[in-house]
């Protein structure tokens, strides 16, 4: 019998070095859209997610790459070969062309404190997101306290804005951070809601 556990340690990232100079800074549609041209397995699979793309800091619409900049697909470690053959594709992120290396699996880390860039809200309001997180913390059985960030918004298609919240969960246990790693928080883990990662603190991030 498969428990929760195994599933979470056959979870990884598939790191990919990116050659390129910028990126728009809402790109995930285009990044979601992009990587489903070619793997369109990906929207089946209820794992997987793709990370934000971190980028330099800054208020135009684009921005730019540096050495340390990577894509990252978290999936099924049964997935990385088939994550393996994009080695080499040029993407065309809404005008912005990238390169992707040759990818490494990463496994996921047990954590005690664990950070969402943006997790999709129902609404705007931030008591009744945190209400829907505690509601779905629930049902995964974690009970780690969760701690609200910012307001922002995300494209779930060009013109059609959503609200997200980003979110630091600590307390965790390790069994319940790799099972909220696997499984994520809420919808659109393709366009990089949900999709947690390790963090020394919440001051670190900005909350």
């Amino acid at each position: 019998m498969t428990t929760a556990g195994d599933l979470a340690f056959k979870t990884v990232d598939v790191v990919f070095p990116i050659d390129g100079s910028k990126l728009p800074r809402n790109n995930a549609f285009a990044i979601q859209e992009a990587l489903l041209c070619h793997l369109p397995w990906l929207a089946d699979e209820a794992i997987a997610g793709i990370h934000p793309v971190k980028l330099v800091a800054g208020v135009d619409s684009e921005g730019l790459l540096t050495r340390r900049s990577r894509l990252l697909v978290r999936i099924n470690i049964d997935r990385f070969e088939a994550l393996g053959a994009l080695a080499g594709l040029q993407l065309d992120v809404m005008g912005s062309l990238v390169t992707l290396g040759t990818p490494h699996p990463r496994a996921l880390v047990a954590h005690g404190t664990l950070y969402a860039y943006r997790v999709a809200s129902e609404n705007a309001d931030e008591v009744q997101f945190m209400a829907q997180i505690q509601e779905e913390l629930g049902r995964l059985g974690i009970a780690g306290e969760a701690v609200c960030g910012k307001r922002q918004e995300f494209q779930v298609s060009p013109g059609c804005p959503a609200p997200a919240f980003s979110l630091m969960l600590h307390g965790l246990h390790p069994a319940q951070s790799l099972r909220l790693q696997q499984q994520g928080l809420g919808p659109h883990r393709l366009l990089g809601c949900g999709v947690f990662v390790p963090h020394k603190s919440a001051a670190a991030v900005g909350l």
